[in-house]
């Protein structure tokens, strides 16, 4: 392979100017199959996004994530508190399967599932075409004085961009404070929730900012993900990557001429036209190998093949391939590594099952005061303890009383005659344990406490009950 001239090869960042400012990307409109396939990948995921918080199973929102209350519910599982282990886990499992598809697929995420790229490329950057035209139709107009086209289209764009930016807020602000919340604030009036009102304004706000004019540096200098990849990729990694070996031959990359067999020339397949360069949304050269602004969105493919299928050479110039499948044409095989971090996800994934089946949908906490020993009454000993019940259930319980089970004593709750816990929320007290001494055969007794709403059992839970050593 003949060696690329040094000013060819690719020493700055596509959205950067050689005085280090920012140079606004205008991307070709793409078409082709791969991104036919991404459309509908892509619209089905909206779907998915905005329908998300208005789902409900159980009574529960399908995916929710309230910081503010720590309260978040994931596939219709709610997970309080006291499971934010369970939840740290399902996150590690997601990092985990991330990693391992970003190691055997390269950041195909990033291109065919990441939010931020749906909705800049087929939403607003769709709209942008609609309104002002393809590549060459931006450029023309960014460069136009301020008349009365230039006015109407950029003020129509950004006031679409401004209520698509408003929308997506709500879908956000539904998936922090619950849907519920959202549709109440909505019918009660704005005024009535300035807080939420001004959280509303302010996602709204950096919406607009990301894309409408941040854009593509997210993922080039905001994102983290795009970062691991040059710890996560190797050789055997399959990316979106020019076929150099192809494209350069003896010679190199040369303008195609119909005059000539290309053949016998030792030009390579590449015929220079740019094409993949233009239709890029982070404006990289696929050509200089895998790139951190890559997002394997394959815009390059689908145009590289138009190019070459106009030319009649054979297409896959760019294409899903790894580094040694284009240089020794090796396929593709499970590699060491990618067994470990299977194996590291099948045994996390098989811990977060086993957690959510021994999840209960009611929490009892039943301690001993702080600072408390025991009082003798009697022939009786006395303990007070302090109780806390989770209800997780989309049901009002509304007839709570303990049992003692085990050992004969009695039972009784300070202050509350009907003791109540709501839906989705929690109840605390305080209650007396009393047990005759010579029912007791050491100092330390572990008491099993049932929890009933009514005749139904909801929870079981232990704590210690003390007692002098010695009755003598």
């Amino acid at each position: 392979m003949s060696k690329l001239p040094d000013e060819a090869f690719r020493d700055t960042i596509g959205t950067i100017d050689e005085e280090g400012n920012r140079k606004f990307i205008f991307p070709k409109k793409p078409s082709g199959k791969f991104y036919d396939y991404r459309k509908w990948v892509s619209y089905f995921l909206l779907i998915v996004l905005v329908a998300n918080p208005f789902i409900k199973i159980n009574g529960n929102q399908f995916m929710m994530f309230n910081i503010l209350e720590r309260r978040f519910n994931i596939f219709g599982f709610p997970f309080w508190p006291q499971d934010f282990y369970i939840f740290v886990l399902f996150m590690i499992v997601g990092v985990v399967f991330i990693i391992l598809f970003t190691v055997i697929f390269g950041r195909i995420f990033c291109g065919w599932i990441c939010p931020q790229t749906i909705f800049l490329e087929m939403v607003f950057r769709r709209i942008e075409y609609w309104i002002e035209g393809d590549r060459g139709a931006q450029i023309r107009l960014e460069k136009q004085e301020w008349n009365v086209e230039k006015i109407r289209k950029k003020g129509m764009k950004w006031t679409i961009f401004l209520i698509i930016s408003f929308f997506i807020a709500n879908v956000f602000l539904a998936y922090l404070i619950s849907s519920d919340k959202l549709l109440l604030m909505i019918e009660e009036g704005p005024e009535n929730h300035l807080s939420t009102l001004v959280s509303l304004l302010i996602f709204t706000g950096v919406f607009y900012f990301i894309f409408a004019w941040f854009r593509e540096q997210v993922c080039i200098i905001a994102c983290p993900y795009g970062r691991l990849q040059g710890v996560l990729l190797d050789d055997k990694s399959i990316n979106v990557a020019y076929d150099f070996v192809r494209g350069e031959k003896e010679v190199g990359r040369a303008k195609f001429n119909k005059q000539e067999d290309r053949a016998t020339t030792g030009k390579g397949d590449c015929i220079d036209c740019k094409q993949c360069v233009n239709v890029c949304p982070t404006g990289i050269d696929i050509r200089n190998g895998t790139q951190m602004e890559c997002v394997n969105c394959t815009a390059c493919i689908d145009e590289c093949d138009a190019i070459m299928e106009g030319v009649g050479l054979p297409k896959g110039l760019i294409r899903y391939a790894s580094e040694d499948e284009i240089e020794k044409k090796e396929k593709f095989r499970f590699t060491p590594r990618m067994k470990g971090y299977s194996a590291v996800l099948f045994i996390l994934t098989g811990i977060l099952i086993g957690l959510l089946f021994l999840r209960t949908d009611v929490e009892a906490t039943i301690l001993r005061l702080p600072g408390q020993l025991f009082q003798h009454k009697g022939d009786n000993i006395s303990n007070i303890y302090t109780f806390k019940i989770i209800n997780k259930t989309n049901t009002d319980f509304n007839d709570i009383h303990f049992k003692l089970v085990g050992i004969k004593g009695t039972l009784k709750v300070v202050g509350k005659q009907e003791l109540k816990v709501p839906k989705q929320g929690m109840s605390g007290g305080t209650l007396f344990v009393e047990i005759n001494q010579n029912l007791l055969d050491s100092d330390k007794t572990k008491l099993k406490i049932e929890v009933y709403d009514g005749d139904e059992k909801i929870e079981t839970s232990t704590t210690n009950f003390l007692s002098p050593r010695s009755f003598d």
